[in-house]
C-alpha cells in the first residue's frame, strides 16, 4: 500500500507534466485532413456513433417541446459543444486502432472506452457535464429575467427573441455568457479527453496540460475553437443532420491534434 501511495505521489509531482508543443495554423489543417482520412477509412463506425448522438438530440428537442420548455432547446443545443470532446471518445478508439494498424471493431471500441472510464475519464466527463448544467441554469435565469415565468408558443418565442429590442439584447447577453463558459471549458478540455483515453493520468493533470497547451498556442487554439463552433453551428442549422459528418471529422481530428500537441512527461528538477 505504501509503495502504491508513493508511486501516485511521484506521479503527481508538479514537475512531471507532459510536454506541450507549438501548434501552427497549418497543423490544424493537417489534423482535419487526418480526421477526414480516418472517417473515410472506417465510415460505418463514424456514421453509427454520430447517429447515436443525433438521434439523442432529436429526442431531447421533442421532450423539451412536449414539456413546454422550448426556451431550453437553443441553450442545450449550443451547450452540446461543451460535451463534444466526451461524446467523441468512440472516435478516439477508432483512430487509435487505425494508427496502430489494428482493424476497428465494435468489441475493440467498447473495450477501449470501458477501460478509459475505469480511469479518470469519468471524472472529466462529470466536470464538463457540470459545466453544461451551469450554462443551462444561466440561460434559464437570463430568460426568466427578460421574459418572466410565463410560457410561450414556439412561433411567439421566436418572434419575441428575433424581432424585439429586448429579445435582441437577451440574445447578445446570453450568447456572450455562453461564449465565456465555452472558452473556459474548451481551455481545460481541448486535449484532456483524448489524453485520458490514451494515458493513465489523473484528470487534473489532463486539465492542466490542456490549459498549458492553450496558453502556449493562443492563436492556433482560438482558431481551433472557432472551427469547432462553426461546424457545430452548421450542424444546428441543418437540424442536426450535419452531425453525421461533423462529429466523426472533429472526433478523429481531435485525436490527431492531441497526438501532435502533447508529448511525453518531462520531469523537472
Amino acid at each position: 500500500m505504501q509503495t502504491t501511495d508513493n508511486a501516485q505521489a511521484s506521479r503527481r509531482r508538479p514537475g512531471q507534466w507532459p510536454e506541450v508543443r507549438e501548434i501552427a495554423l497549418a497543423d490544424l489543417l493537417e489534423v482535419l485532413a487526418a480526421g477526414l482520412l480516418d472517417f473515410r477509412a472506417a465510415p460505418l463506425y463514424g456514421l453509427g456513433l454520430a447517429g447515436i448522438y443525433a438521434v439523442g438530440g432529436w429526442l431531447l428537442v421533442l421532450l423539451l417541446v412536449a414539456f413546454d420548455l422550448p426556451y431550453l432547446v437553443y441553450p442545450l443545443a449550443i451547450g452540446f459543444a461543451l460535451i463534444a470532446p466526451f461524446v467523441a471518445t468512440g472516435f478516439y478508439a477508432v483512430s487509435r486502432c487505425l494508427e496502430t494498424g489494428d482493424p476497428p471493431s465494435a468489441q475493440a471500441i467498447v473495450r477501449a472506452v470501458r477501460a478509459a472510464f475505469a480511469g479518470d475519464l469519468g471524472w472529466m466527463a462529470l466536470v464538463t457535464g457540470f459545466s453544461l448544467f451551469i450554462w443551462v441554469d444561466v440561460a434559464a435565469m437570463l430568460f426568466f429575467g427578460f421574459f418572466g415565468l410565463r410560457s410561450f408558443e414556439i412561433a411567439e418565442l421566436l418572434a419575441l427573441v428575433f424581432t424585439t429590442p429586448m429579445g435582441l439584447l437577451f440574445m447578445l447577453i446570453g450568447n456572450t455568457a455562453g461564449a465565456v463558459i465555452a472558452l473556459a471549458v474548451f481551455s481545460f478540455s481541448v486535449v484532456s479527453f483524448p489524453m485520458l483515453f490514451d494515458r493513465r493520468v489523473d484528470f487534473v493533470t489532463a486539465m492542466v496540460t490542456s490549459v498549458r497547451l492553450v496558453r502556449r498556442n493562443p492563436r492556433a487554439m482560438f482558431v481551433w475553437c472557432a472551427i469547432i463552433a462553426a461546424l457545430i453551428g452548421l450542424s444546428l442549422l441543418s437540424g442536426l443532420l450535419a452531425l453525421f459528418a461533423v462529429l466523426p471529422l472533429l472526433g478523429h481530428a481531435s485525436w490527431h491534434l492531441y497526438r501532435r500537441a502533447v508529448g511525453p512527461a518531462r520531469v523537472s528538477a
